[in-house]
């Protein structure tokens, strides 16, 4: 495919990002933007000529675009994912793709039921800092210990963020699977047991733990701080090395008998645009034509919701 053409669902803060990320990209027309605000929609459209679409299915209609990524509210996302899932584009959701773990089976079903192509964007496994990191645990031997920091704010979510009170009550789905998804980046294997340490209390949020075991016997620590501070961070140890991304969007590493911290490699894409995303949009296009990308489908998404469930008590 010579020119690939892409639409947008949402006018807001990420696909402004979005936007930016793929028209850098050789080949692609941005081609529309549906937003329920078509005030916001126009202003993204206008530099790039694209079209300001009345609905999902006029946006499809008037494009015929190879691929759509859509960016709304967690509590939108199932209505308008499904109806994407009607045309023949390949989908990009933002995450999280449900705002708890039924929310997002029901797309998940809705994806399968329609036969449409899904992807997720797990932005943060697109990060240079990811990809470096993984680049330097391919050639460490022995098990792995992935410990995960996680800081949420409830009250913040509400006042602050303007967040509905049913995302602020799910907001591990809504926020906190960005770092927890990671388990499933590091961690080897399928995963075996989650065992509660200090368990989740939402009449009392605060310290929640929990222990994730692999098949392959690696091993991840969950530590999560609620409405309290604390940083976002990851590390990764094994025999050899050991890797801290804090923040997320850099890291170093730690060789065996020494104290020197190594900066990860990081790439210039990462400082231009929102960390992740131009990596990502190029997978997307990949994908689009074809060919094998290194995206998180529906059915991975999926599993990453059932971890942030399971550590949290909410599988149930």
């Amino acid at each position: 495919m010579t020119n690939i053409k892409v639409a947008f669902v949402g006018a807001g803060y990420m696909t402004t990002e979005h936007i930016k990320a793929f028209a850098s990209l050789p080949d692609v027309t941005i081609a529309g933007i549906f937003s329920r605000s078509a005030d916001r929609a126009a202003p993204l459209a206008a530099p790039h000529r694209a079209i300001v679409a009345s609905s999902v299915d006029d946006l499809y209609e008037k494009t015929k675009a190879d691929l759509v990524v859509v960016s709304v509210p967690e509590l939108a996302m199932a209505e308008i994912a499904g109806q994407c899932f009607a045309h023949p584009w390949q989908v990009l959701l933002e995450k999280p793709a449900g705002y708890n773990l039924p929310d997002a089976q029901r797309i998940r079903d809705a994806a399968r039921s329609g036969g449409a192509t899904v992807h997720v964007a797990f932005n943060r496994r697109a990060y240079s800092s990811t990809r470096s990191a993984l680049a330097q645990l391919s050639d460490a031997d022995g098990k792995r210990f992935i410990k995960v920091l996680d800081q949420q704010d409830q009250v913040a979510a509400r006042i602050h963020h303007g967040q509905p009170e049913l995302v602020a009550q799910n907001y591990m789905f809504a926020n906190s699977i960005h770092v927890i998804d990671y388990f499933r980046v590091f961690g080897r294997g399928s995963i075996v047991a989650v065992t509660p340490v200090v368990a989740w209390n939402p009449d009392a949020p605060g310290l929640v733990v929990a222990k994730v075991e692999f098949s392959s016997g690696d091993i991840g620590i969950y530590e999560g701080i609620w409405d309290g501070p604390g940083p976002w961070a990851v590390s990764v140890s094994t025999p050899a090395k050991r890797i801290e991304m804090r923040p997320l969007e850099q890291g170093a590493v730690q060789l065996r008998d020494t104290r020197a911290q190594i900066p990860l490699e990081l790439s210039d894409d990462d400082k231009t645009y929102k960390p992740g995303l131009r990596y990502q949009a190029e997978q997307a296009l990949l994908s689009v034509r074809g060919e094998p990308a290194q995206l998180a489908d529906i059915d991975d998404s999926l599993q990453s919701m059932k971890l942030v469930a399971d550590i949290f008590g909410l599988a149930g």
